[in-house]
C-alpha cells in the first residue's frame, strides 16, 4: 500500500477511536482538539521518536508557562491598577519571553511545539470560562488547564506515533 494511503487509514481509524474515547469514556481526561494538535505536531516534527519526545517535552513546558502567566494574571493584584487587557498583556509577554529563551536548553529547543502548548492552554482557559479561576488552577483536577493539556499532549502524541507506525506497516505489505 501506499504510504500516504496507509496513513489515511491508520490516522482516521485511530482519529475516529481517539474521538470516541474523548467525547465517551475517557470524557474530560483529554481533549481532542488538543490531542489533534499534538498529533500534526508529531507529523510536522518528523513522526519519529525524537518528535514525540519534542511535542511532549516542549508541549508541556508551553503548558506549565501558560499556566503560571494564568495564575501571575489572576493572582497578582496589578489588574486593578493598570485595568485587566494590559496587565495581560504583559504578563503574556514575559511568558513568552520565557518561551523563546527556554530554547537555550536542547530539551526545550523546539519553539513551535512549546507555542502548541502554550496556546492550547489559553484556548482551553478562554473559552471555558468556569475554569479560569485561581482555585481550579491551583487543584489537582482534571479540569486544571495543566493537567488536562498535558494529557491531552501526551495521548494525541501517542496517538501520533501509533498512527505513524501502523501507517509504515500497513506500507510494507
Amino acid at each position: 500500500m501506499k504510504n500516504l494511503n496507509a496513513l489515511a487509514v491508520s490516522i482516521s481509524v485511530l482519529g475516529a477511536l481517539a474521538t470516541f474515547l474523548a467525547l465517551g469514556p475517557l470524557g474530560g481526561v483529554f481533549l481532542i482538539w488538543a490531542a489533534f494538535v499534538a498529533w500534526g505536531a508529531f507529523f510536522a516534527l518528523g513522526a519519529d521518536m525524537a518528535a514525540l519526545q519534542k511535542v511532549i517535552v516542549c508541549g508541556i513546558y508551553g503548558a506549565l508557562v501558560a499556566w503560571v502567566v494564568a495564575v501571575a494574571i489572576l493572582a497578582l493584584p496589578f489588574a486593578g491598577v493598570l485595568g485587566l487587557p494590559l496587565w495581560a498583556a504583559i504578563v503574556v509577554g514575559v511568558g513568552v519571553v520565557a518561551v523563546v529563551l527556554a530554547a537555550n536548553v536542547p530539551a526545550l529547543a523546539t519553539i513551535p511545539a512549546t507555542v502548541f502548548g502554550f496556546a492550547s492552554s489559553f484556548a482551553y482557559l478562554l473559552q471555558t470560562p468556569d475554569v479560569l479561576k485561581l482555585e481550579v488552577l491551583l487543584s489537582p483536577s482534571l479540569k486544571n488547564s495543566l493537567v488536562l493539556i498535558s494529557l491531552s499532549l501526551i495521548i494525541g502524541s501517542l496517538f501520533g506515533l501509533a498512527s505513524a507506525r501502523w501507517g509504515a506497516a500497513l506500507t510494507k505489505e
